[in-house]
């Protein structure tokens, strides 16, 4: 099985942390969320995970390296793409049309699940959705009496399906895909003027393939800043039976409400954290109170009470009662 997840996108939504940082490397719960996903697309998959392939824009050899060493640690072959212009989903994806060989699965790297990813591995592709109030913003199917696939629509104007496309993909052959998206391509196929996925499942639906749906228990986004602090929350919990807190962190005359992350070397003295707070390695803490927060690596918090608020790496914030969105290398003192 080889895994594709393109993450060329800007992540303007969540500025300043994406300034330096893609969106899907931003910790939730302790972990970058693409090693997330990743992670639970490879546990629900009884084979081997050949390649991770990640479709990436100018973010930088750092970057770069961090995503190969999460591909090392599933023992799979790491490989990045380039999409130099943002030309859409079914763009970034041909992209990576090198590695769409044999059984492959597409994740878009912005959004959590909670499910079983268990599924039909004989099936042509399977489609994972989840009914929205609100279909105008998604790409949606439709499906006959049998539960297949009959139409892709890409964010209809009127009202088709509720079945909202979350951004997980399995087929059975990747060639087949890596082809469609190769006429889609070639022919200038647009829609919404760019180069749409849906469009080339649509293209091989009219072949004769036959694509299934698997439905999501839940759906988190990480679009946002407000988002990402729910997904770091229902992470947190969902996670609550690992060990959340690193031996070698340090925490001196300390409260901590679980669920929290505490990170490798960080340092936690005179504080109260909790619940759903997560606090990076070498970070440091002091006499603050925090709850429902996202503090990245190598940042310190003095004198602070916190709530809702993102820290991002290597950052100083000496402070007041607040609420918080502090990105990257920044300095913010309140006397």
């Amino acid at each position: 099985m080889n895994i594709i997840i393109p993450m060329a996108g800007k992540g303007t939504r969540l500025r300043p942390h994406t300034l330096t940082v893609p969106k899907p490397l931003i910790p939730v719960a302790g972990k970058p969320i693409v090693q997330r996903l990743v992670e639970e697309l490879a546990r629900s998959y009884d084979g081997d995970i050949r390649t991770i392939a990640f479709v990436v824009g100018d973010f930088g050899l750092e970057v770069e390296r961090e995503l190969l060493a999460i591909a090392q640690g599933l023992n799979a072959q790491g490989k990045i793409y380039y999409q130099e212009k943002a030309l859409g989903v079914g763009h970034a994806i041909h992209c990576a049309r090198e590695s769409l060989r044999g059984p492959c699965m597409i994740a878009f790297a912005d959004t959590l699940f909670k499910t079983n990813f268990s599924f039909d591995l004989q099936a042509d592709g399977v489609i994972w959705v989840q009914r929205v109030k609100d279909p105008s913003s998604f790409g949606v199917v439709r499906l006959n009496s049998e539960g297949y696939i009959i139409e892709f629509v890409e964010k209809p104007s009127t009202f088709v399906s509720d079945l909202a496309i979350v951004g997980i993909y399995y087929f059975r052959n990747g060639e087949q895909l890596a082809e469609a998206l190769e006429y889609v391509i070639a022919n200038d196929i647009k829609e919404k003027n760019e180069f749409q996925l849906t469009t080339a499942l649509e293209y091989l639906k009219n072949r004769g393939l036959r694509f299934r749906t698997g439905q999501i228990e839940e759906w988190l986004d990480c679009g946002n800043k407000e988002a990402i602090l729910h997904s770091n929350a229902r992470m947190l919990e969902l996670h609550a039976h690992e060990p959340l807190i690193s031996s070698k962190a340090i925490i001196e005359h300390s409260v901590i409400i679980p669920p929290c992350f505490i990170g490798e070397d960080a340092v936690v003295r005179e504080s109260v954290l909790g619940p759903y707070v997560s606090v990076g390695h070498q970070s440091v803490v002091e006499s603050a109170i925090i709850t429902n927060s996202i503090i990245q690596n190598k940042s310190h918090i003095r004198n602070a009470l916190l709530e809702n608020s993102m820290v991002g790496n290597s950052s100083k914030y000496l402070g007041a009662k607040d609420e918080l969105n502090l990105g990257d290398y920044s300095h913010l003192s309140k006397r």
